[in-house]
């Protein structure tokens, strides 16, 4: 294979030299050439595509997100689009069916075999966000009373059409789980022994209607190649691979990410969406705040009294707030995320918000000095004394809301990320002033 050249892709497009194009893609591995593929125009895409092998460009198609890949094969005529369709999983092509226009999943179906169809039309009929959906539903399967020799042979049988064949169904007569063996126990065993004696019976199982993200996690938190699907009667409907498991958990940490940002999530490369698309994902959850963020003003409104008799107070306003927001959406954060890997449940309320009220003290100490010692320089000891005291008390306050917001929202049926740093802080903000005047009521008598 030739050395990857130094030339860009786009630069190689650019001089409109074939085989320099050629030349760039042939030292490439598959997901580097779909990264860059996200940074062409459907011309340029296009050209791309047609210098690729079959097989390797299927390999390329299978990198891209689902949007991406409706997008170049909307480009595509008749033929390339029901080769491409039909050599892809069905797992892979449900998923990137889920988020498609109506028209365009007509027009996939339409193009694939009965077979391919049938297995696709199954696992978009199961609900949006289970395992079902994205699960493959051609796994090798070996009745319990199969000897070792056997097996191997109904591994090279069905093996052609599996998604994997490291992971082996062991079932009895009404397809129902025995348990899970590897390739590498069939290999390994005595030819006296069946399946049966092979398979693991207390390997766990994934019901098809189980939350996509929450089996993966469990494929993840058992070390294993991949996790058995079944149905209410423990039938083997499919598997969950790790390669998929992996997929999911990162979609599923993309979209926490993005929430904790107050952003909707977005779908597909940063680079192929638009301006206009970016800016709608973002206002919405901006317009919540603005609104959620008059309540400070209320807040200073209701206290205008008493910075008319201590206009220093003012002065540290940002450092108090500033601070508890800070402190508040570490906790969320942090809440969020151990929710996430079932670190934490709802039930875990109470242990979570003593542990962080006892965080929130030791960082409200150490931050109360220095802001204790900035007030009594600035303003005076009594101004130093309040904005200290203050503190504290929001870092704890600020601690513990920030890590039960969370729990709350996942105890009530709500995406625990939603509740989302910037709105953790911005609540904190206004709950903070009615502490920092409360306090300055009580130290400086106003």
């Amino acid at each position: 294979m030739d050395e990857p050249s130094d030339l860009g892709l786009k630069d190689a497009i650019a001089r409109g030299d074939v085989s320099d194009i050629a030349s760039w893609l042939d030292g490439r591995a598959p997901h580097e050439i779909a990264e860059e593929f996200t940074r062409l125009d459907s011309v340029q895409a296009a050209l791309v595509w047609r210098l690729l092998e079959r097989d390797r460009a299927l390999e390329v198609f299978e990198e891209l997100d689902p949007r991406e890949q409706q997008e170049l094969l909307n480009g595509m005529r008749d033929q390339t689009f029901r080769d491409i369709l039909e050599s892809m999983d069905p797992d892979d092509r449900a998923r990137m069916l889920g988020e498609a226009p109506a028209v365009f999943v007509h027009r996939v179906l339409q193009g694939l075999s009965a077979k391919e169809r049938a297995m696709t039309a199954s696992l978009l009929g199961y609900p949006d966000g289970s395992v079902g959906r994205v699960m493959s539903p051609e796994v090798v399967t070996v009745p319990e009373a199969t000897p070792v020799p056997e097996i191997l042979k109904v591994v090279k049988r069905k093996g052609k059409d599996a998604e994997t064949i490291d992971i082996l169904a062991v079932v009895d007569r009404s397809r129902k789980m025995v348990g899970i063996m590897e390739l590498s126990q069939v290999v390994m065993a005595d030819e006296s022994l069946t399946a049966g004696d092979l398979a693991n019976t207390s390997a766990p199982s994934i019901p098809v209607t189980e939350n996509a993200e929450r089996a993966a996690r469990l494929v993840q938190e058992t070390n294993t190649l991949g996790l058995l699907v079944v149905d209410s009667e423990d039938r083997v409907l499919g598997v969950l691979t790790v390669d998929d498991a992996l997929e999911i958990i990162e979609a599923a940490d993309t979209e926490d990410v993005a929430r904790q940002a107050a952003t909707l999530p977005s779908t597909g490369h940063y680079l192929s969406a638009s301006p206009v698309r970016l800016a709608g994902l973002r206002v919405v959850w901006l317009l919540i705040l603005i609104v959620a963020a008059t309540l400070t003003v209320s807040v200073l409104q209701l206290f205008e009294s008493s910075l008319e008799a201590v206009t220093a107070l003012a002065l540290f306003i940002p450092l108090l707030v500033g601070t508890g927001g800070n402190v508040g959406s570490q906790a969320a954060t942090s809440a969020v995320r151990a929710l996430a890997v079932g670190e934490v449940r709802p039930s875990d309320a109470f242990r979570v918000a003593w542990r962080e009220s006892r965080v929130g003290l030791l960082l409200g100490l150490v931050l109360g000095v220095l802001a204790f010692v900035a007030g009594w320089v600035v303003a005076g000891i009594l101004v130093g004394v309040t904005v200290g005291i203050a503190v504290v008390l929001v870092c704890i306050w600020a601690a513990t809301v920030g890590s039960l917001m969370p729990l709350m929202a996942k105890a009530i049926g709500i995406d625990p990320a939603v509740i989302s740093a910037p709105l953790v802080t911005t609540l904190v903000d206004a709950t903070g002033l009615l502490i920092y005047f409360v306090t300055a009521g009580i130290v400086l008598g106003i």
